[in-house]
């Protein structure tokens, strides 16, 4: 239609503050998803360990399976505790919340993949099989990783946030 009356939503030049406000809850969002499904993908690879039988007893009776999967729960619950942090700081409109959302767009990303991958090496061959959803989460791992701006972007505006509350 020509000539159609234009009317400015929201005040000018706050444009892109409300791009970044919406882009924080998304974060926020992807980081409680990354979250919860590397706790999954953990879960049922420590069952698969308990349940797969080689030379006789189960793998996860192997010394390197073991510490394989502590590392794996330390970054679960590092994962699970930057999401909620930052969903709580963002929710209160707390001065942090920006180096908050940052620091867990980074390490869920970071911990997602990880998980995923280290999980692909616990089940061996079948991991990649389409008969096991292992591949599955570390492809949506690794795309998450990229959807709102790369793991070392985060890194880099977190550290930024911590210089400018220290200065």
């Amino acid at each position: 239609m020509t000539g159609a009356a234009a009317r400015r939503i929201g005040e000018s030049g706050r444009g892109w503050q409300a791009i970044e406000a919406a882009l924080d809850l998304a974060r926020v969002a992807i980081t409680g998803e990354q979250a919860g499904a590397g706790q999954h993908v953990l879960a049922f690879t420590v069952d698969y360990a308990r349940t797969r039988i080689q030379f006789g007893r189960p793998i996860g009776s192997f010394q390197a399976i073991k510490h394989m999967a502590a590392d794996l729960l330390l970054e679960s619950e590092s994962a699970i505790s930057a999401a909620r942090y930052a969903a709580t700081q963002l929710a209160a409109a707390a001065p942090d919340a920006k180096a908050a959302v940052e620091l867990a767009a980074f390490a869920c990303s970071e911990a997602f993949v990880k998980i995923c991958a280290d999980a692909i090496q616990m089940h061996g061959g079948i991991a990649f099989t389409w008969d096991h959803p292992a591949h599955l989460y570390l492809r949506r791992a690794r795309a998450d990783a990229q959807l709102f701006g790369a793991p070392t972007l985060h890194r880099d505006r977190y550290l930024r946030e911590l210089e400018a509350a220290d200065g």
